[in-house]
């Protein structure tokens, strides 16, 4: 029976992507001397947060996702980070190939809001794989990969940022709803402002101040039409 190591030996952003990915670079091997002639390798990334140390700017970013600092010894459980797959080639004793992760800038996601917030150092990941090994020297089997075939990995968030930037360069990404889309469209049209950067700047510089009324001194009106079960909406 097949025996399979893995670990991992380093991580760079794939320039030429259709969205952001990630390379993570995988070491395989086989430790019982048989010829692997291929693998269908899956593998499930988590984020580990309790195994590293948050700066106070951190932990106010990730203060929607833990709670806070004082719950955090109940709260900083694992996060779901990505899913993927690959064919290995066949080889002999070990092998080393890139596993291409597909990732996210939506910020409704848990995984990207926590590479959002940290400011540096490394995010700790745990690699769990599955899949089928087919080996042998003369002819072969299929045999299933253990389920308790992981290995950890440190991804220096400076990788994560270069990603983002190389296909997000100076940008992020808001969610809305519809209606509330609708409502900007409208008043982007209506004014014919040239980007959505400057409607977002024509709506702040009228937000109101502390006491409610607006720069200077006259309440805003509503753009975002009737008020619909509470969830209508006033720059």
């Amino acid at each position: 029976m097949a025996d399979l190591t893995f670990s991992c030996t380093g991580v760079r952003p794939e320039p030429y992507g259709a969205g952001p990915t990630l390379l993570f670079r995988l070491r395989i091997e086989e430790t019982e001397g048989l010829r692997v002639h291929a693998i269908a390798l899956r593998c499930q990334m988590r984020i580990e947060p309790v195994r590293r140390r948050y700066e106070p700017g951190e932990a106010e970013l990730l203060g929607d996702l833990f709670g806070e600092p004082g719950r955090w010894g109940t709260t900083l459980k694992p996060l779901q980070f990505a899913h993927a797959s690959l064919t290995v080639p066949g080889f002999t004793g070990s092998t080393e190939t890139d596993l291409p992760v597909a990732c996210t800038y939506d910020m409704e996601v848990a995984s990207a809001k926590y590479f959002r917030a940290l400011a540096g150092g490394e995010a700790p990941l745990l690699l769990l794989f599955s899949g089928t090994v087919f080996s042998g020297d003369q002819g072969f089997r299929a045999e299933p990969i253990p389920w308790h075939k992981e290995t950890q990995f440190r991804l220096p968030v400076r990788v994560w940022q270069q990603m983002i930037e190389e296909y997000f360069p100076n940008s992020g990404w808001l969610r809305l709803r519809r209606d509330c889309l609708d409502a900007l469209q409208q008043y982007r049209s209506a004014r014919a402002l040239p980007s959505w950067e400057r409607v977002v700047e024509e709506l702040l510089s009228s937000a109101p101040g502390p006491s409610g009324a607006g720069p200077s001194g006259e309440g805003t009106a509503q753009v975002g039409g009737p008020d619909r079960a509470g969830e209508g909406w006033a720059p």
